[in-house]
């Protein structure tokens, strides 16, 4: 199988995990992951995005429960996923949310191509406009007017892998 197929074929057989084992994943595989994030295309190269990774238990629970109260529940909101990383991107740059949403796909995709299930998981902007949210960016040295693109979780799956669903008839409109 050619490259080209290998990322057709990750593409097409990619799906939202949301049942993780406890396992944590390993640092290289994280940091793969987190090295495609930053290879996503942003406009004009302006590469305003951040990525935040969270392996510690304490910080990721801290996140969950943040999450879970903006969402009105009283659930894990990442579902047991082991790692959060947290895509924010520079409200500065024109687009800053297409940017931030590239980033996210080419985690997602590059998690998938090694082996570690994900799932984009939303209020990511409200989390980072609170002021708990301020408060961590701060503690990591990150100045600016960021906001919160989302949270691609990982981990390894639990369970069967879902299938893809059939595409929808209408989704390719040609003008030949």
């Amino acid at each position: 199988m050619s490259s080209e197929n290998k990322v057709l074929e990750s593409i097409k057989t990619r799906r939202s995990i949301r049942k993780y084992k406890p396992d944590m994943v390993p640092k290289e595989i994280i940091d793969q992951i987190v090295e495609a994030g930053t290879y996503a295309a942003t406009g004009m190269n302006r590469q305003s995005p951040i990525i935040i990774a969270v392996t510690n238990k304490e910080m990721r629970d801290r996140l969950s429960r943040m999450n879970a109260a903006i969402m009105g529940v009283d659930s894990d909101p990442f579902y047991g996923a082991p790692v959060v990383l947290i895509v924010l991107a520079d409200r500065s740059s024109a687009n800053y949310l297409y940017d931030g949403s590239l980033v996210m796909g080419n985690l997602m995709l590059a998690a998938h191509a090694l082996g570690v299930g994900s799932c984009w998981i939303h209020r990511a902007k409200q989390e980072f406009e609170s002021p708990e949210g301020k408060e961590i960016l701060k503690s990591l040295g990150i100045e600016g007017d960021y906001e919160g693109i989302g949270h691609c979780i990982l981990g390894y799956v639990d369970g069967d892998y879902p299938q893809a669903p059939e595409r929808k008839d209408n989704w390719v409109y040609h003008i030949d």
